[in-house]
């Protein structure tokens, strides 16, 4: 028995809908695509700058401190000055030695002749011998204690020498030179030089001594030059060392160069202290006495600022 299915017109033309259905979606304009689909190049958002950190308050207190605590030793030394020069005939008040100072420095480079000339002149002839006899006793001294410090047998050589010779007097070497170089110039720039050769031979000597012998054994393991040495390893652990040598140094070539121009005469800030006590100039003595520390202050300043700079503690 044969059984038939009947459907009607309008079921018919819902299933023939539902067929083009996915024709038609399939099918639809491009600009709808385009919308529909994901974009594959969107622009990166701008980076973000990260916030600068805050920066830190100012301590208006320990500023102020270390501002005025300089100003306030340098005030009761001057106020002690005038107590006690208050009733002198002799000795100049600080507001007599402050004219005569702007006096003397309203023309610091003054040249009236070898023997009479200004503050300014002098100052930098000291400075000339200073560098002279600083330069020489560098070039001499830290080769110098490079070579004690690494060899033994050198270091018992020369260690009495320098124990016997480092004590004696800066003056004491004065004649010496008067004597080799016949001329007050050479003799003061020796005297220079042998007394702050010590304490940079010393010093590096130290440095060089205290280095780990770990590095020395990592060199001999590598099988380095002995420059290679010196400059990959010795030298950057000896920096510290050797620039404290150079700053003991230089302060005690700025004091030796007053008492050795004192007596060789010439031109120099120790000759014009000795020609203004001749003249009996006593405020021009005290400005001088200042001059002198405020430049062995710079100087030291400034090698204790390259020695913190290259500090490895």
């Amino acid at each position: 028995m044969v059984s038939a299915v009947f459907h009607s017109p309008l079921d018919a033309s819902d299933a023939h809908k539902a067929s083009r259905a996915p024709a038609t979606t399939s099918s639809s304009s491009p600009m709808t695509s385009a919308a529909l689909a994901p974009t594959s190049a969107t622009p990166a958002a701008p980076a973000v700058k990260p916030a600068a950190p805050p920066k830190a308050p100012i301590d208006w207190g320990a500023l102020a401190f270390k501002t005025l605590s300089p100003v306030a030793g340098l005030a009761l030394l001057v106020g002690i000055w005038a107590l006690l020069t208050m009733n002198s005939t002799t000795f100049p008040t600080p507001a007599a030695t402050w004219q005569a100072a702007v006096a003397l420095f309203s023309d610091p480079f003054y040249s009236n002749g070898p023997n009479d000339q200004g503050i300014g002149w002098n100052i930098l002839f000291s400075l000339k011998r200073v560098a002279m006899g600083f330069g020489l006793a560098a070039l001499v001294g830290i080769p110098l204690g490079f070579i004690i410090g690494r060899s033994k047998v050198i270091g018992s050589m020369l260690n009495p020498i320098i124990s016997l010779l480092r004590p004696v007097s800066p003056l004491a070497w004065l004649p010496i030179g008067l004597l080799v170089f016949k001329s007050a110039d050479p003799a003061a720039i020796w005297t220079i030089f042998i007394c702050s050769i010590w304490p940079m031979i010393i010093n590096t000597a130290v440095g060089v001594q205290r280095v780990p012998d770990d590095y020395l054994n990592v060199a001999k393991v590598l099988n380095l030059s002995e420059w290679k040495v010196v400059t990959k390893i010795l030298f950057p652990s000896v920096l510290p060392y050797m620039l404290t040598g150079v700053r003991l140094s230089v302060g005690t070539a700025w004091l030796v160069i007053v008492a050795a121009e004192m007596l060789t005469g010439g031109v120099g800030i120790g000759f014009w202290v000795w020609d203004e006590w001749n003249n009996l100039n006593v405020s021009h003595i005290i400005i001088a006495i200042f001059v002198i520390g405020v430049v062995g202050l710079l100087l030291e300043t400034a090698l204790v600022s390259i020695a913190k700079r290259f500090s490895f503690e």
